[in-house]
């Protein structure tokens, strides 16, 4: 077996096991290896290498009996560590629960168990998923593949940075304003959120509930769709969880009896007119030209109320923040300062600021401001209002497009503490994803370029609720063209 992962994406791999072109445990040495060559990256907060050769010596057997497998068997994924796995940490990037043992598991990892995927380890991640660079980690920022005196965004950098690092064939993320499409774009990886609801959220720890939802990070947009498949289903443990017929994402797009000509586009040159870098508004005009030459159906859409987006998200979000993290005390579980004379309200006050990082007790801050008395009707109820508004104009938009296009991100991958001590830059970094959130759309970002300071750049689609397939054909169909060079 040659020792590179330039080509071992899920499809690849599944491939070569069915050949007998190599085993699932010479796969996962592979990028065993290749995490330990590479850990200045810090993708990972756990790696679970025993756990997961002994499952791939299993399916080495597995395979010399069977080539009616899973379609995933043998397959190393990472997981964000913000999914609980039973008998395992699950840190959720914060000291608060640096040293909690999970004795339960996530539906995202129970599915992916029984279809025969091996995790491989536990992704780095902003803490409480709250960042978009990975750098309010209490383990540490993780490093860009591309660059590593860059991030690679966040909140789910560890996942982004594990497969454009060759660490994992894929990851498991989660999206809550652009937590798994920037990061695909920071890093060069397709990153795929889902419908609202169409994943289940058991066992995720939740930030902000009404608009939390898990996706992959992968290679390519076939493989996103292998997992969108293998993920998405009816929960009865999620109260959110949507009742959805069977159906396969993945072999609409293998049937390839779809091209650009059935397919309208929509810009919304509204939500585009400020702010973009110039070589990330240089290369979208081009793509728009390219697109037209494909066959595509070009129109210009409005989505006027997409403009408040950040700020509304910086009211809805944190409240429900608030709310979700006010069980965190230290009492049944979380950190928990031992210091005797101290009262109950001392107990709490330390183990709260102390368990939590900066950030994330600024996000508190504001949400417990917004709900407080006196506020609530004047900035979350107009919040929600708003958010319903901006649903409205997706609605109104898809009478005539298919899908709608943007840059992923307005800029590139920024300097390590270039936004540190600078919170609303930071958050303008979301501007062109969080829409997707709140309207509780499908959002896909996947790489078409690369700056000339040899930076990815991702393209984002957003389609109808649920319309998933139009989203995956379309991305598909610009990924041949592009044919965009990651890195080895």
């Amino acid at each position: 077996m040659k020792n590179k992962t330039e080509l071992f994406t899920i499809e690849r791999i599944a491939k070569g096991f069915r050949n007998k072109d190599f085993k699932p445990s010479e796969i996962l040495n592979l990028f065993l290896n290749n995490i330990k060559k590479n850990t200045k990256i810090n993708a990972f907060i756990e790696v679970y290498d025993e756990v997961a050769m002994n499952q791939a010596t299993k399916h080495d057997s597995d395979f010399v009996k069977s080539k009616e497998l899973d379609f995933l068997t043998g397959i190393p994924v990472s997981l964000k560590d913000i999914f609980l796995v039973k008998d395992h940490k699950c840190t959720c990037g914060s000291k608060m629960l640096s040293n909690y043992i999970s004795n339960y598991d996530s539906t995202v990892n129970t599915k992916l168990s029984s279809k025969g995927a091996i995790i491989i380890g536990k992704t780095n991640m902003d803490e409480f998923a709250m960042g978009s660079s990975t750098e309010t980690s209490f383990f540490g920022p993780t490093l860009n593949p591309w660059d590593t005196s860059r991030v690679p965004g966040g909140s789910s950098g560890g996942s982004a940075a594990s497969v454009a690092g060759r660490q994992a064939a894929a990851s498991i993320g989660t999206d809550t304003g652009g937590s798994i499409r920037q990061p695909a774009s920071f890093c060069g990886v397709v990153g795929l959120k889902p419908t609202y609801g169409r994943i289940s959220r058991y066992g995720m720890i939740a930030f902000a509930s009404s608009l939390d939802q898990a996706g992959p990070l992968t290679l390519t947009v076939n493989d996103s769709a292998i997992l969108l498949d293998a993920l998405s289903g009816f929960d009865d443990r999620d109260s959110t969880s949507l009742k959805l017929p069977s159906t396969s994402c993945y072999n609409s797009l293998t049937k390839k009896d779809f091209s650009p000509k059935d397919f309208n586009i929509g810009i919304p040159y509204d939500l585009l007119q400020e702010g973009l870098n110039p070589e990330i508004e240089k290369t979208f005009n081009s793509l728009i030209d390219r697109l037209k030459e494909m066959g595509f159906g070009i129109k210009n859409v409005s989505l006027p109320n997409s403009k408040f987006s950040v700020a509304i998200y910086y009211i809805i979000a944190p409240s429900e923040a608030s709310s979700n993290l006010s069980r965190y005390d230290g009492i049944r579980y979380g950190f928990s300062d031992k210091s005797s004379n101290q009262s109950l309200e001392e107990f709490y006050i330390k183990n709260r600021s102390e368990g939590f990082g900066e950030e994330v007790q600024r996000r508190i801050m504001l949400g417990t401001y917004a709900l407080s008395s006196g506020y609530y009707d004047a900035y979350y109820l107009k919040a929600i209002k708003v958010k319903k508004m901006i649903e409205n104009d997706f609605i109104a938009a898809f009478k005539d497009v298919d899908c709608i296009l943007t840059p992923t991100s307005p800029e590139l991958p920024f300097k390590l503490g270039e936004k540190k001590d600078n919170p609303l830059s930071m958050y303008l970094s979301d501007i062109l994803t969080i829409p997707a959130n709140l309207a509780q759309l499908p959002s896909i970002s996947i790489p078409y370029a690369i700056s000339s300071d040899n930076l990815p750049i991702g393209l984002q689609l957003t389609s109808k609720k649920l319309d998933e397939e139009s989203l995956l054909k379309v991305s598909s169909l610009i990924e041949s063209d592009v044919d965009f060079k990651h890195i080895d």
